[in-house]
């Protein structure tokens, strides 16, 4: 059975991020594949330590080699079939969390021997973020540099962004002014059942391409 690792760096668990990494991995189950949810929040680790472990001579390692509590996560993606990335949108990039763990994932693939980047395998990749902006009020970098390193590594990702999404279940207990309770429920009515089953359409694509 093929694997899937779905990455969720969002912090609360019956959000945005989490619904989108829950309805990706049904549709990749759904087509027969194994989907792994992982809660990087819930994950006592973080970024990457600078031992240089893994570029030592005649040890070099694509999987990072310091020991703790995202170690067998990323010995997992290492041997995976397909991974997707899912991040809330925060500052304009993904969460202190996900840029962690792309740092862990990421740096032993680079060669300081020639730049390259070499991943363990090839694997298809799916990057979602969710976002409070609108398509034309967008000035996310999204994954940024690492999303790079991504395409470089395992292939071009495809990618997801659900926008405007509601950031609380009730703007009446919150100081957010700035925003129309109205306007963002209309917009979550009309567009994030949509976005839910784009993620569900990915999921299963996913699952019938690795």
């Amino acid at each position: 059975m093929k694997k899937i690792m779905v990455i969720d760096g969002g912090p609360r668990k019956n959000m945005n991020t989490a619904a989108m990494c829950e309805k990706f991995a049904e549709g990749a189950r759904a087509a027969g594949a194994e989907a792994k949810i992982v809660r990087l929040y819930g994950i006592d680790f973080k970024g990457c330590m600078s031992c240089m472990a893994c570029k030592l001579k005649d040890k070099a390692s694509k999987v990072c080699k310091f020991k703790d509590a995202i170690t067998p996560i990323l010995e997992e993606i290492a041997e995976a079939d397909g991974l997707a990335l899912a991040s809330p949108i925060y500052f304009g990039g993904v969460t202190a969390e996900m840029h962690a763990f792309l740092e862990r994932l990421e740096f032993p693939w680079l060669s300081y021997n020639d730049y390259s980047l070499t991943a363990p395998k090839k694997m298809p990749v799916v990057l979602m973020e969710t976002m409070n902006g609108t398509p034309e009020q967008n000035n996310s970098e999204g994954f940024g540099a690492k999303e790079m390193c991504i395409k470089v590594a395992l292939g071009e990702p495809e990618k997801l962004v659900a926008y405007n999404t509601c950031q609380v279940k009730n703007y009446d207990n919150y100081e957010l002014a700035m925003f129309s309770k109205d306007a963002k429920l209309k917009w979550r009515e009309d567009n994030w059942e949509k976005d839910l089953q784009s993620a569900y359409d990915a999921g299963k694509r996913m699952a019938e391409m690795a």
